[in-house]
Protein backbone atom coordinates (compact mmCIF):
# COMPACT_ATOMS: atom_id res chain seq x y z
CA UNK A 1 0.00 0.00 0.00
CA UNK A 2 1.65 3.20 -1.17
CA UNK A 3 0.51 5.27 1.81
CA UNK A 4 2.13 2.95 4.36
CA UNK A 5 -1.20 2.82 6.20
CA UNK A 6 -1.61 -0.31 8.33
CA UNK A 7 -5.21 -0.69 9.57
CA UNK A 8 -4.12 -3.37 12.06
CA UNK A 9 -1.96 -0.81 13.88
CA UNK A 10 -4.92 1.33 14.97
CA UNK A 11 -5.81 1.20 18.67
CA UNK A 12 -9.23 -0.44 19.22
CA UNK A 13 -9.36 -1.27 22.92
CA UNK A 14 -8.66 0.26 26.31
CA UNK A 15 -6.05 -1.29 28.62
CA UNK A 16 -7.50 -3.44 31.39
CA UNK A 17 -7.06 -2.62 35.09
CA UNK A 18 -4.60 -4.83 36.95
CA UNK A 19 -6.86 -5.22 40.02
CA UNK A 20 -10.48 -4.40 39.17
CA UNK A 21 -12.75 -3.30 41.98
CA UNK A 22 -16.22 -4.80 42.61
CA UNK A 23 -19.05 -3.09 40.73
CA UNK A 24 -22.36 -2.13 42.34
CA UNK A 25 -25.02 -1.34 39.74
CA UNK A 26 -28.08 0.82 40.39
CA UNK A 27 -31.00 0.01 38.09
CA UNK A 28 -32.35 -3.19 36.57
CA UNK A 29 -33.46 -1.91 33.19
CA UNK A 30 -32.77 -3.44 29.79
CA UNK A 31 -29.46 -1.58 29.38
CA UNK A 32 -28.02 -3.51 32.35
CA UNK A 33 -28.87 -6.94 30.96
CA UNK A 34 -28.12 -5.98 27.35
CA UNK A 35 -24.83 -4.10 27.82
CA UNK A 36 -23.48 -3.48 31.33
CA UNK A 37 -23.42 -7.03 32.69
CA UNK A 38 -22.41 -8.69 29.39
CA UNK A 39 -19.49 -6.26 29.16
CA UNK A 40 -18.39 -6.72 32.76
CA UNK A 41 -18.55 -10.51 32.52
CA UNK A 42 -16.63 -10.46 29.23
CA UNK A 43 -13.89 -8.34 30.83
CA UNK A 44 -13.79 -10.32 34.05
CA UNK A 45 -14.86 -7.36 36.20
CA UNK A 46 -16.37 -8.54 39.52
CA UNK A 47 -20.06 -7.66 39.95
CA UNK A 48 -20.91 -7.21 43.61
CA UNK A 49 -24.64 -6.90 42.92
CA UNK A 50 -27.41 -4.55 41.87
CA UNK A 51 -30.14 -2.46 43.46
CA UNK A 52 -33.46 -1.28 42.04
CA UNK A 53 -36.43 0.02 44.04
CA UNK A 54 -38.53 -2.42 42.00
CA UNK A 55 -37.36 -5.41 44.00
CA UNK A 56 -39.09 -8.02 41.84
CA UNK A 57 -37.38 -6.62 38.75
CA UNK A 58 -34.03 -6.50 40.58
CA UNK A 59 -34.31 -10.09 41.83
CA UNK A 60 -35.22 -11.36 38.38
CA UNK A 61 -32.21 -9.74 36.70
CA UNK A 62 -29.90 -10.70 39.58
CA UNK A 63 -30.97 -14.33 39.24
CA UNK A 64 -30.31 -14.29 35.50
CA UNK A 65 -26.74 -13.16 36.14
CA UNK A 66 -26.22 -14.99 39.42
CA UNK A 67 -25.44 -11.82 41.35
CA UNK A 68 -26.77 -10.34 44.57
CA UNK A 69 -29.88 -8.15 44.65
CA UNK A 70 -29.44 -5.57 47.40
CA UNK A 71 -32.54 -4.88 49.50
CA UNK A 72 -31.95 -1.16 49.95
CA UNK A 73 -29.98 1.81 48.65
CA UNK A 74 -28.10 1.92 51.94
CA UNK A 75 -27.05 -1.72 51.63
CA UNK A 76 -25.79 -1.17 48.09
CA UNK A 77 -23.79 1.95 48.92
CA UNK A 78 -22.13 0.23 51.89
CA UNK A 79 -20.00 -2.06 49.68
CA UNK A 80 -16.41 -1.04 50.42
CA UNK A 81 -14.08 -0.06 47.59
CA UNK A 82 -16.80 -0.41 44.98
CA UNK A 83 -17.22 1.28 41.64
CA UNK A 84 -20.79 2.58 41.69
CA UNK A 85 -22.46 2.07 38.31
CA UNK A 86 -25.56 4.26 37.91
CA UNK A 87 -27.77 2.69 35.22
CA UNK A 88 -30.64 4.85 36.43
CA UNK A 89 -33.03 7.23 34.65
CA UNK A 90 -31.61 10.78 34.58
CA UNK A 91 -34.10 12.02 37.20
CA UNK A 92 -32.67 9.53 39.73
CA UNK A 93 -28.95 10.28 39.33
CA UNK A 94 -28.77 13.04 41.95
CA UNK A 95 -30.55 10.94 44.60
CA UNK A 96 -28.11 8.05 44.19
CA UNK A 97 -25.05 10.29 44.08
CA UNK A 98 -26.14 11.98 47.33
CA UNK A 99 -26.24 8.55 48.96
CA UNK A 100 -22.71 7.56 47.93
CA UNK A 101 -19.83 7.79 50.41
CA UNK A 102 -17.38 10.69 50.21
CA UNK A 103 -14.66 10.26 47.57
CA UNK A 104 -16.47 7.34 45.96
CA UNK A 105 -15.93 6.40 42.32
CA UNK A 106 -18.99 6.48 40.08
CA UNK A 107 -20.02 5.94 36.48
CA UNK A 108 -23.25 7.78 35.63
CA UNK A 109 -25.56 6.72 32.80
CA UNK A 110 -26.10 9.38 30.19
CA UNK A 111 -27.64 11.90 30.05
CA UNK A 112 -26.22 13.79 33.01
CA UNK A 113 -29.72 14.72 34.18
CA UNK A 114 -32.79 15.67 32.18
CA UNK A 115 -31.49 19.14 31.36
CA UNK A 116 -28.60 21.51 32.01
CA UNK A 117 -30.01 22.58 35.38
CA UNK A 118 -29.98 18.97 36.59
CA UNK A 119 -26.51 18.46 35.11
CA UNK A 120 -25.30 21.48 37.06
CA UNK A 121 -26.79 20.06 40.26
CA UNK A 122 -25.09 16.70 39.60
CA UNK A 123 -21.79 18.53 39.06
CA UNK A 124 -22.31 20.37 42.36
CA UNK A 125 -22.95 17.11 44.24
CA UNK A 126 -19.88 15.44 42.73
CA UNK A 127 -17.69 18.41 43.63
CA UNK A 128 -19.12 18.68 47.16
CA UNK A 129 -18.62 14.96 47.88
CA UNK A 130 -15.26 14.79 46.03
CA UNK A 131 -16.59 12.00 43.81
CA UNK A 132 -14.45 10.68 40.97
CA UNK A 133 -17.37 10.54 38.56
CA UNK A 134 -17.65 10.02 34.82
CA UNK A 135 -20.64 9.93 32.49
CA UNK A 136 -21.24 6.80 30.44
CA UNK A 137 -20.64 8.27 26.98
CA UNK A 138 -19.40 4.85 25.92
CA UNK A 139 -19.52 5.49 22.17
CA UNK A 140 -16.08 7.06 22.62
CA UNK A 141 -14.82 3.58 23.61
CA UNK A 142 -16.36 1.58 20.76
CA UNK A 143 -13.57 -0.19 18.81
CA UNK A 144 -14.41 1.70 15.60
CA UNK A 145 -14.33 5.06 17.41
CA UNK A 146 -11.05 4.36 19.20
CA UNK A 147 -9.59 3.39 15.81
CA UNK A 148 -10.96 6.55 14.19
CA UNK A 149 -9.52 8.71 16.97
CA UNK A 150 -6.14 6.97 16.60
CA UNK A 151 -6.17 7.45 12.81
CA UNK A 152 -6.91 11.15 13.26
CA UNK A 153 -4.18 11.50 15.90
CA UNK A 154 -1.66 9.81 13.57
CA UNK A 155 -2.49 12.23 10.75
CA UNK A 156 -4.08 9.79 8.30
CA UNK A 157 -6.94 12.20 7.58
CA UNK A 158 -5.07 15.48 7.82
CA UNK A 159 -7.15 18.22 9.47
CA UNK A 160 -10.85 17.34 9.81
CA UNK A 161 -12.99 19.71 7.76
CA UNK A 162 -16.28 17.80 7.39
CA UNK A 163 -18.31 15.64 9.75
CA UNK A 164 -21.67 14.17 8.67
CA UNK A 165 -23.95 11.95 10.74
CA UNK A 166 -26.76 10.42 8.68
CA UNK A 167 -29.40 8.17 10.24
CA UNK A 168 -32.56 6.79 8.66
CA UNK A 169 -33.83 4.12 11.05
CA UNK A 170 -36.82 2.37 12.58
CA UNK A 171 -36.01 2.68 16.29
CA UNK A 172 -38.14 0.63 18.76
CA UNK A 173 -38.73 3.38 21.34
CA UNK A 174 -41.24 1.11 23.14
CA UNK A 175 -38.28 -0.77 24.65
CA UNK A 176 -37.72 2.17 27.01
CA UNK A 177 -40.98 2.83 28.85
CA UNK A 178 -39.74 5.88 30.70
CA UNK A 179 -39.03 7.62 27.36
CA UNK A 180 -42.55 7.30 25.98
CA UNK A 181 -43.77 10.28 28.04
CA UNK A 182 -40.47 12.13 28.45
CA UNK A 183 -40.43 15.77 27.28
CA UNK A 184 -36.95 15.45 25.76
CA UNK A 185 -36.02 12.32 23.83
CA UNK A 186 -34.08 12.32 20.57
CA UNK A 187 -31.24 14.74 21.28
CA UNK A 188 -31.15 14.13 25.04
CA UNK A 189 -31.16 10.33 24.85
CA UNK A 190 -29.78 9.40 21.42
CA UNK A 191 -27.97 12.08 19.45
CA UNK A 192 -26.23 13.12 22.65
CA UNK A 193 -23.82 10.25 21.88
CA UNK A 194 -22.92 11.83 18.55
CA UNK A 195 -22.65 15.35 19.96
CA UNK A 196 -20.30 14.05 22.66
CA UNK A 197 -18.15 12.17 20.15
CA UNK A 198 -17.98 15.25 17.90
CA UNK A 199 -16.83 17.30 20.89
CA UNK A 200 -14.06 14.78 21.52
CA UNK A 201 -12.85 15.02 17.91
CA UNK A 202 -13.44 18.70 17.17
CA UNK A 203 -13.74 20.43 20.54
CA UNK A 204 -16.61 22.65 21.66
CA UNK A 205 -18.49 24.38 18.83
CA UNK A 206 -19.26 28.09 18.89
CA UNK A 207 -22.96 27.29 18.78
CA UNK A 208 -25.62 25.12 17.17
CA UNK A 209 -28.57 25.49 14.83
CA UNK A 210 -31.09 22.70 15.41
CA UNK A 211 -34.64 21.55 14.88
CA UNK A 212 -35.97 18.46 16.67
CA UNK A 213 -39.53 17.16 16.35
CA UNK A 214 -41.81 14.17 16.71
CA UNK A 215 -43.88 12.32 14.13
CA UNK A 216 -47.65 12.23 13.52
CA UNK A 217 -47.71 8.42 13.75
CA UNK A 218 -46.81 8.27 17.47
CA UNK A 219 -46.60 10.27 20.70
CA UNK A 220 -42.84 10.16 21.42
CA UNK A 221 -41.79 13.78 21.97
CA UNK A 222 -38.99 13.92 19.40
CA UNK A 223 -37.64 11.29 17.01
CA UNK A 224 -36.25 13.43 14.18
CA UNK A 225 -33.46 16.01 14.35
CA UNK A 226 -31.49 18.22 11.99
CA UNK A 227 -28.53 20.09 13.43
CA UNK A 228 -25.57 22.16 12.27
CA UNK A 229 -22.69 22.74 14.67
CA UNK A 230 -20.85 26.01 14.16
CA UNK A 231 -17.08 25.54 14.06
CA UNK A 232 -16.33 28.68 12.11
CA UNK A 233 -15.38 28.98 8.46
CA UNK A 234 -13.27 25.81 8.05
CA UNK A 235 -15.19 22.89 9.57
CA UNK A 236 -18.68 21.86 8.42
CA UNK A 237 -20.53 19.61 10.84
CA UNK A 238 -24.09 18.40 10.25
CA UNK A 239 -26.44 15.76 11.64
CA UNK A 240 -29.54 14.38 9.90
CA UNK A 241 -31.40 11.98 12.21
CA UNK A 242 -34.66 10.18 11.38
CA UNK A 243 -35.87 7.35 13.63
CA UNK A 244 -39.15 6.98 11.70
CA UNK A 245 -37.89 5.48 8.44
CA UNK A 246 -40.15 2.40 8.71
CA UNK A 247 -39.99 1.32 5.08
CA UNK A 248 -37.74 -1.73 5.16
CA UNK A 249 -34.00 -2.17 5.52
CA UNK A 250 -33.01 -1.38 1.93
CA UNK A 251 -32.60 2.38 2.29
CA UNK A 252 -32.04 2.61 6.02
CA UNK A 253 -28.66 3.93 7.20
CA UNK A 254 -26.68 4.74 10.31
CA UNK A 255 -23.34 6.19 9.29
CA UNK A 256 -20.74 8.88 9.80
CA UNK A 257 -18.61 10.47 7.09
CA UNK A 258 -15.50 12.21 8.40
CA UNK A 259 -13.43 14.06 5.81
CA UNK A 260 -10.07 15.68 6.30
CA UNK A 261 -7.73 17.73 4.14
CA UNK A 262 -5.79 14.59 3.15
CA UNK A 263 -7.97 11.58 3.89
CA UNK A 264 -11.42 10.44 5.02
CA UNK A 265 -13.28 7.85 7.08
CA UNK A 266 -16.66 6.16 6.76
CA UNK A 267 -18.32 4.37 9.64
CA UNK A 268 -21.44 2.25 10.03
CA UNK A 269 -22.92 2.11 13.54
CA UNK A 270 -24.45 -1.31 13.07
CA UNK A 271 -26.12 -1.59 16.48
CA UNK A 272 -28.83 0.90 15.52
CA UNK A 273 -29.79 -1.09 12.44
CA UNK A 274 -32.33 -3.68 13.66
CA UNK A 275 -31.79 -2.75 17.34
CA UNK A 276 -31.13 -4.54 19.67
CA UNK A 277 -29.80 -7.37 17.46
CA UNK A 278 -27.92 -4.94 15.24
CA UNK A 279 -25.65 -5.41 12.28
CA UNK A 280 -21.83 -5.31 12.14
CA UNK A 281 -20.01 -2.06 12.85
CA UNK A 282 -17.80 -0.97 9.97
CA UNK A 283 -14.89 1.40 9.51
CA UNK A 284 -13.24 2.25 6.23
CA UNK A 285 -10.45 4.80 5.79
CA UNK A 286 -9.08 6.54 2.71
CA UNK A 287 -5.65 7.33 4.19
CA UNK A 288 -3.32 10.20 3.43
CA UNK A 289 -1.25 9.25 0.40
CA UNK A 290 -3.49 6.29 -0.43
CA UNK A 291 -5.36 5.52 -3.63
CA UNK A 292 -8.44 3.67 -2.35
CA UNK A 293 -10.57 2.91 0.69
CA UNK A 294 -9.16 0.45 3.22
CA UNK A 295 -11.44 -1.65 5.42
CA UNK A 296 -10.33 -1.74 9.06
CA UNK A 297 -10.95 -5.18 10.65
CA UNK A 298 -12.71 -4.46 13.95
CA UNK A 299 -11.96 -6.39 17.11
CA UNK A 300 -15.38 -5.84 18.65
CA UNK A 301 -18.63 -3.88 18.52
CA UNK A 302 -20.25 -0.87 20.21
CA UNK A 303 -22.26 -3.24 22.45
CA UNK A 304 -20.78 -4.65 24.64
CA UNK A 305 -17.15 -3.70 23.97
CA UNK A 306 -17.55 0.05 24.44
CA UNK A 307 -18.91 -0.64 27.93
CA UNK A 308 -15.79 -2.71 28.66
CA UNK A 309 -13.52 0.18 27.71
CA UNK A 310 -15.66 2.74 29.52
CA UNK A 311 -15.51 0.80 32.79
CA UNK A 312 -11.83 -0.08 32.28
CA UNK A 313 -10.95 3.63 32.22
CA UNK A 314 -12.96 4.26 35.41
CA UNK A 315 -11.29 1.30 37.12
CA UNK A 316 -7.80 2.34 36.02
CA UNK A 317 -8.37 5.96 37.08
CA UNK A 318 -9.50 4.75 40.50
CA UNK A 319 -6.29 2.74 40.90
CA UNK A 320 -4.01 5.45 39.49
CA UNK A 321 -3.21 3.49 36.32
CA UNK A 322 -4.90 6.14 34.11
CA UNK A 323 -4.14 9.81 34.60
CA UNK A 324 -7.33 10.99 32.84
CA UNK A 325 -10.94 10.13 33.64
CA UNK A 326 -12.48 10.29 30.18
CA UNK A 327 -15.90 12.02 30.06
CA UNK A 328 -15.59 13.16 33.66
CA UNK A 329 -18.56 15.13 34.97
CA UNK A 330 -16.52 18.30 34.38
CA UNK A 331 -16.19 17.46 30.67
CA UNK A 332 -19.64 15.88 30.29
CA UNK A 333 -21.28 19.08 31.52
CA UNK A 334 -20.11 20.68 28.25
CA UNK A 335 -21.93 17.99 26.24
CA UNK A 336 -25.05 18.77 28.27
CA UNK A 337 -24.57 22.47 27.51
CA UNK A 338 -24.48 21.61 23.80
CA UNK A 339 -27.66 19.54 24.15
CA UNK A 340 -29.34 22.44 25.95
CA UNK A 341 -28.28 24.87 23.24
CA UNK A 342 -29.74 22.54 20.58
CA UNK A 343 -33.11 22.48 22.35
CA UNK A 344 -33.06 26.27 22.74
CA UNK A 345 -32.29 26.62 19.05
CA UNK A 346 -35.13 24.27 18.15
CA UNK A 347 -37.58 26.29 20.24
CA UNK A 348 -36.50 29.62 18.75
CA UNK A 349 -38.41 31.06 15.78
CA UNK A 350 -36.81 30.59 12.38
CA UNK A 351 -35.79 33.54 10.24
CA UNK A 352 -38.90 34.32 8.15
CA UNK A 353 -38.77 34.64 4.40
CA UNK A 354 -39.04 38.08 2.92
CA UNK A 355 -42.48 39.02 1.66
CA UNK A 356 -42.86 39.33 -2.06
CA UNK A 357 -43.22 42.99 -3.04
Amino acid sequence: MTSGFDPASLVQSWPMPSKPRPIVTFGAGSIVGDAHFPAYRKAGFPIAGLYDPDQAKARKLAAEWNVRAFSSLEEATAVEGAIFDLATPPSRHAEVLEALPERAVALIQKPMGNDLAEATEILRICRQKNLAAAVNFQLRFAPMMLALKDAVAKGWLGEIVDFDAWLALDTPWQLWEFLLKAPRVEIAMHSIHYLDLIRQLLGNPRGVHAKTLGHPNHQVAQTRTSAILDYGDTIRCALSINHDHKFGRRHQACEFRVSGTEGAAWLQLGLNLDYPRGEPDMLEIFPKGGSDWVSVPLSGAWFPDAFVGRMANVQRFASGEDAELVSSVEDAWNTMALVEAAYRSSAAPATPLAEKP
